[in-house]
């Protein structure tokens, strides 16, 4: 089963969404925004770019 993206409200009526991995686990969270359009903007955001991101690895 492939991950999704859920998109909600939370207590504060701001918009947030959460990356679930395909057995449900949650692998990433949004931040608040005030809008629809800017949360589902974030969710192509990370669509569009995280295919491709590197790995800056900052424990060293």
């Amino acid at each position: 089963m492939a991950g999704k993206f859920e998109l909600y409200k939370d207590k504060s009526d701001q918009f947030r969404f959460r990356l679930k991995a395909g057995n449900g686990e949650v692998i990433a969270v949004g931040e608040a925004y005030s809008s629809k359009s800017g949360a589902l903007n974030g969710i192509e955001s990370i669509r569009k770019n995280a295919a491709e991101a590197a790995l800056d690895d900052q424990t060293d």
